[in-house]
């Protein structure tokens, strides 16, 4: 392998290092995008795109050099008078070989390459995203807790009101009782007046019965010696 090639499959080795660092589930996009966003990544990326582009372009011309050389050793192979010597044919299946490699070898860097530049722009969008949703759920918390303090103030303030109101009310009821209270002492001496009273009519009653049978028995009395004279 030449020294192109060598240069080539060590980047193509490299990115396939970077790819599986970057998927790894352990690191954050977050961490990513501080790394991304850092002075020296920052300082590295300013210089490196333009060589990246010189490389990428290089990459294609080799890409698209290899598809050529690929071409040229398969026709090759088709014809019959390359097929009437064993060291020729043989030859040529190693030419094609070696034509083959280098163009998966380039086409793979390629492919990877392009698919760092969208892994790395996704995980950028993942962690603003992230950052956002952060930023949205502290809004929110610190939105609900204001209209949760709101809330609970309007119930300490209903509340006051309503220990207020009863107060009144139990101010009222006692007022209300004690009146109640007042007209059941008057009823009560009133019955007990009337009780009191009934006693003595019917003691008074007892009375009279009683005068009423002495003198029945004087009638009675004077009736029978009237008879009895005559």
């Amino acid at each position: 392998m030449t020294l192109q090639w060598t240069l080539i499959t060590t980047f193509l080795y490299a990115e396939i290092g970077i790819v599986i660092l970057l998927l790894l589930p352990f690191i954050s996009a977050t961490i990513w995008r501080s790394l991304f966003k850092s002075r020296l990544f920052s300082a590295v990326t300013s210089y490196a795109n333009y060589y990246f582009g010189v490389f990428m372009i290089v990459l294609i011309l080799l890409f698209v050099d290899a598809v050529r050389e690929v071409r040229n050793y398969s026709n090759a192979l088709d014809k019959e008078e390359n097929k009437i010597t064993p060291n020729t044919e043989t030859s040529l299946h190693m030419k094609l070989f070696r034509a083959q490699r280098n163009l998966y070898i380039a086409g793979f860097t390629v492919f990877l390459f392009l698919v760092l530049r969208r892994l790395v722009v996704l995980i950028n969008c993942q962690a603003t995203l992230l950052a956002d949703r952060e930023a949205t759920r502290k809004q929110a918390e610190s939105a609900s807790a204001a209209a949760k303090k709101f809330m609970e103030d309007q119930d300490n303030k209903a509340n006051d009101a309503g220990i207020t109101l009863s107060n009144k009310e139990l101010q009222g009821a006692k007022e209300e009782i004690a009146q109640l209270k007042e007209k059941l002492n008057h009823s009560l001496t009133d019955v007990e007046a009337m009780k009191q009273q009934s006693v003595s009519t019917s003691r008074e009653y007892d009375r009279l019965v009683k005068e009423m049978a002495v003198l029945q028995e004087q009638i009675d009395g004077n009736t029978s010696e009237s008879k009895k004279d005559s």
